[in-house]
């Protein structure tokens, strides 16, 4: 990959950035799987490192947060101990987002299960990159009840959940497409959130464009991470 020249790499991380898979950007590159692979994780680790330097000390007021499931190698159900002994990292993964919604920057996510230890970190995160209190909207997961209070400590912040209701699930859809939203209800759980900003839209929003430009993320793909370092960069770099 060190013999590559500046037009090679611009031309394989555009690809990647884009939502291209690595075999798509092998044949639309003519640069080996290898390289492409090893590209994206030193791409991916910069962009990080980039993104945690500059997004510091940010004033936001309205944030929404949610999560996108994803995973390594294989569904946690497929998980046997022979895959589990070559790939220790193989099953679900998560990525938590937040978002805000009035400039759309993404001033933190992270990788994990879908616990309240990891949403603790993740909202921890979030904290230490804000420089004033903000308004906090995510949807029903309980995970996020224990992760405001660690994170905030049920202080500086206007927290509220926003809970979907679902109806009966679609006749011969119910395999891939979710039951039929039929109402909201939102409730606040931490300081004065103003009703008319209790949303999670923006986040929803930002799940699709995932999905569109992350190939791991596209729904029923075969396009997904078989090592975590990968993933993580791929992340990273989108």
């Amino acid at each position: 990959m060190n013999r590559l020249d500046t037009k090679t790499r611009t031309a394989v991380i555009s690809a990647l950035v884009e939502g291209c898979s690595i075999r798509s950007t092998v044949r639309l590159t003519g640069v080996s799987a290898p390289t492409v692979l090893k590209l994206l994780v030193e791409a991916g680790a910069v962009a990080a490192r980039f993104q945690d330097r500059m997004f510091r000390n940010l004033t936001c007021r309205r944030i929404q947060v949610d999560e996108l499931w994803a995973f390594i190698g294989a569904k946690q159900k497929n998980v046997t101990p022979a895959i589990r002994a070559k790939n220790p990292d193989a099953g679900d993964i998560w990525l938590w987002i937040a978002i805000d919604a009035e400039t759309k920057i993404v001033p933190s996510w992270m990788l994990g299960g879908r616990d309240a230890s990891v949403a603790s970190q993740f909202l921890y995160d979030l904290r230490q990159r804000l420089a004033n209190r903000v308004q906090l909207t995510s949807d029903g997961h309980k995970a996020y009840l224990e992760g405001v209070d660690y994170a905030f400590g049920g202080m500086n912040v206007d927290y509220a959940m926003l809970v979907k209701i679902y109806g009966s699930e679609r006749a011969g859809e119910a395999r891939y497409s979710p039951a039929e939203c039929i109402g909201c209800k939102s409730k606040a759980i931490h300081g004065r959130p103003d009703p008319e900003h209790i949303s999670t839209s923006f986040a929803e929003r930002q799940n699709l464009s995932v999905r569109m430009g992350l190939r791991r993320y596209t729904r029923l793909t075969n396009a997904f991470s078989r090592k975590l370092t990968n993933h993580v960069a791929a992340v990273a770099l989108y």
